[in-house]
Formats: structure tokens, C-alpha cells, sequence
């Protein structure tokens, strides 16, 4: 395409539905491109939190009973309010946990050796995944070298849907694979891998940390098993935000391997009894006590996408916004790559663009106002989030890039970070 004009990105600026949204967040002076790891505050999000403050002043321990919402089924709440974004049914969902606890649990109270004793993964998934995996099948007493089938990658940026699928046989239990992967943006197959686990006997469980909150999902339908997700990338929720799980309705009734007292029956909870009464619902997997300072910024979080129309209309934005990008590197960065799947059916929500010192270029955009992050060996991961970036911030977030490869600038810098 012929190299875009700025005048053409405010026009599409101008054209968005969505451009009223981002004022109401906090906007760094920055050009941020590190949705996909830490989304932006929102006075809706700071609004409810402060709520929670004052109620917690003014009501101190009946703000249980008496805050509004109540505090004691927030995460419950919560979860109903998170469910239609990956296509579940409210009790379903809970906001409980952090993603890593919520994969324990799940992990630890849904692989049955009995049903098969391997677990797919792959080789390119977010690292926390696998050392919940191989610390629950030691806990089995389970080697991780025998139970582990592990899914290769061709090229180092995707993981192959057919090779996915030809590794999930009668000998696997269970799955367990990202929806999207953390460092070339490939979005996966839910609906196929969920279908050939079943076929096979075995559950199915993802984890949508990549994808909640930009891509829809439909976990209900397909029949997804289980997942689990965090809040803090596309849903700015806030550093540290309570995290989500979802568990099919066939499965409730399990009791949880890391079963704690915020996840029994509601009903009788306060009985205080020594015998564990799950909550016949998604609820049965919280573990400790809902830390409502970090549920609450979530709710207003939640507000904001709700009023842009949903997850829907996100990801309509999003596959423009990254649409954009991926053409703008075609056509003005020859010595970069894109290292993300450019069909949309394929993509998440960011965008790897690939060069031999991304470590240094990162580096050198940084100091230029352009926040990114690197990953190894050759990723500069951009995220247009949104419901706060602009075509125009696209456009310079590029043209700075350019100017830092044309100058050379990422020389001033070090491998590992920092100034020469």
C-alpha cells in the first residue's frame, strides 16, 4: 500500500465509534503500546475503587452485608457481569484468585491419569502455565517428563493447528493451551482443539489471559472444560487484579483440589463446619476471602466496555487498529517482520514486530516516548488497545520506530537494557 499520511489516520480517528471512550482514562504522555501487559486506569475503574475505600470507612466490617453491592458474593457478582465477554453462563464464571492459583486448582482437581495420563501444552506458552502443570502432576507423585506431550513449533513464533491436533490421542487426559500466544499474538483454535480433546476422552482447558476482553469467546458452546484468565491486560482492571475462572456446568459438584472456605455454599458458610460444602456452582473454586480492593476497580472497568458496545465492537476495533500497524511496517520498515498470523481468524490483540536488535530498539523507543516491551530473542511486542489508542497514536508510535532504525539510534544502547 502507498505509505499512509497522518491526515488519513485522523480520519479514521474521526470515524471511530469508540473515540469518546478514551476519555475516560488516564492517558500517559506516552505513546502506550503495552496494553497486552498493564491496561490503562480509567476514572470508572478509580471511581469504584474509591467507593470501596469510603464504604470501608464509613461501614467497616458490615460493608459485608451492607455496602452496595455487598461485598461477600462480590466475586460471584463479578463473574456474572464478566461471563457474556467468553460466551458463558453466569454461574460459570468467578472472579476469584490470581490466573497461576486458578490454574492449580483447575489443573489439580481436573486431571484424572485414570482418563489418560498426558496433558498437551506447547512449547511457546506463558511460563507460569507450565510450572503449575509439572508442580500438580508432581504432587501426584507424576513425572512432568512423561506426562508433558509438548507441542513443537515450525518457525518459533506458532504453534501449527494441525500438529496440535495430531498430538491430542487416547493416551491424553487432559489439554491445556493458551488462546493466544504471549509473544507472536497467534490465536488459537478453541473450538477445534476443544472438539479433538473430547473425541479423545479428554477435558479440555485454555487459558485466555491474551484474549479476554478483546477477542470473544463462546466457551459454553464449544464446551470448553475450563479456563482461566486475568483482568489487568485488555479488561484495566489494575496491576495485580483479581483474576477469572470458568468451569462447564456438567462439572459442578467437584470438589476443588485447593478447596478453601470462600468457596463453600454461600448458604452455609457460616455454619463454620469441619466438612467442606462447595458452592454448586463456578463460586467452589475461590479459594481465600475475595480481596475486595482488588475486585473493585474490575467493576468499573467492566462499566467502560459495556458502554462501548462489548467485546464485539472491541474486536472490531482492534483488527482495524492492528490492521493498520501490520500495513504501516509493510510498507515503511523493510528491515523488520511481522511475526503475528495476519489473517484475522488467527490474530489477537497485539502485533510482533520482528527485528535482530529488538532488545535495543525497545530500548531506544522507550526513551522516545513509545512504551513497548521486548521479548527474546527478536520481538517488539505493540499493543493498540482499543478502547484508548488512536489510529494517529499507530501512525507515530511507526514513524518513530522508523527514525530509530534509519538513525540507527538503537546503538546507544546495550543488550539488557540501558545506555551504552
Amino acid at each position: 500500500m502507498d505509505d499512509p499520511s497522518l491526515a488519513d489516520a485522523r480520519e479514521r480517528d474521526a470515524a471511530d465509534p469508540l473515540s469518546e471512550v478514551r476519555d475516560r482514562f488516564f492517558l500517559p504522555d506516552d505513546l502506550y503500546m503495552d496494553g497486552n501487559s498493564l491496561g490503562l486506569l480509567s476514572a470508572d475503574a478509580e471511581a469504584a475503587l474509591d467507593r470501596v475505600v469510603e464504604e470501608w470507612r464509613a461501614l467497616a466490617i458490615r460493608g459485608w452485608t451492607d455496602a452496595d453491592p455487598e461485598w461477600f458474593s462480590y466475586g460471584e457478582r463479578l463473574g456474572a457481569r464478566v461471563a457474556p465477554l467468553v460466551g458463558a453462563r453466569e454461574e460459570e464464571v468467578v472472579v476469584a484468585n490470581s490466573t497461576t492459583v486458578n490454574i492449580h486448582t483447575l489443573v489439580g482437581t481436573f486431571y484424572d491419569p485414570s482418563r489418560g495420563s498426558k496433558i498437551v501444552v506447547d512449547a511457546l506458552d506463558f511460563p507460569t502455565d507450565h510450572y503449575a502443570i509439572r508442580a500438580q502432576l508432581r504432587s501426584r507423585g507424576v513425572d512432568p517428563e512423561d506426562a508433558l506431550r509438548v507441542v513443537e513449533s515450525r518457525d518459533g513464533r506458532t504453534v501449527a493447528r494441525e500438529d496440535v491436533l495430531d498430538a491430542i490421542d487416547d493416551d491424553v487426559g487432559m489439554v491445556f493451551l493458551p488462546s493466544v500466544l504471549y509473544r507472536s499474538g497467534q490465536l488459537f483454535d478453541i473450538e477445534a482443539i476443544t472438539e479433538a480433546a473430547h473425541d479423545a476422552g479428554a477435558l479440555a482447558g485454555f487459558d485466555l489471559a491474551h484474549s479476554v476482553g478483546v477477542v470473544p469467546h463462546s466457551l459454553s458452546e464449544v464446551g470448553v472444560d475450563f479456563a482461566v484468565w486475568c483482568h489487568y491486560k485488555y479488561l484495566n482492571a489494575g496491576p495485580g487484579a483479581l483474576a477469572g475462572l470458568y468451569v462447564n456446568e456438567r462439572h459442578f459438584g467437584v470438589t476443588p483440589h485447593l478447596a478453601g472456605w470462600w468457596g463453600n455454599d454461600k448458604e452455609t458458610q457460616f455454619d463454620m463446619a469441619m466438612t467442606y460444602d462447595p458452592a454448586p456452582h463456578a463460586g467452589a473454586f475461590q479459594v481465600g476471602t475475595v480481596p475486595v480492593l482488588a475486585a473493585a476497580p474490575l467493576d468499573g472497568a467492566l462499566d467502560v466496555l459495556d458502554d462501548a458496545g462489548g467485546v464485539e465492537v472491541a474486536r472490531e476495533k482492534s483488527l482495524a487498529l492492528t490492521d493498520y500497524l501490520v500495513d504501516l511496517v509493510d510498507a515503511r520498515l523493510p528491515e523488520c517482520e511481522i511475526g503475528t498470523p495476519r489473517a484475522h481468524e488467527e490474530r489477537g490483540g497485539h502485533v510482533a514486530v520482528e527485528h535482530p536488535e529488538a532488545d535495543r530498539v525497545s530500548e531506544a523507543l522507550r526513551d522516545r516516548g513509545v512504551v513497548v516491551d521486548y521479548r527474546p530473542p527478536n520481538v517488539v511486542r505493540v499493543c493498540p488497545a482499543p478502547l484508548y489508542t488512536r489510529f494517529e497514536d499507530v501512525w507515530r508510535v511507526i514513524d518513530r520506530l522508523e527514525t530509530v532504525l534509519d538513525e540507527r539510534l538503537y546503538e546507544d544502547y546495550s543488550v539488557g537494557g540501558g545506555v551504552t
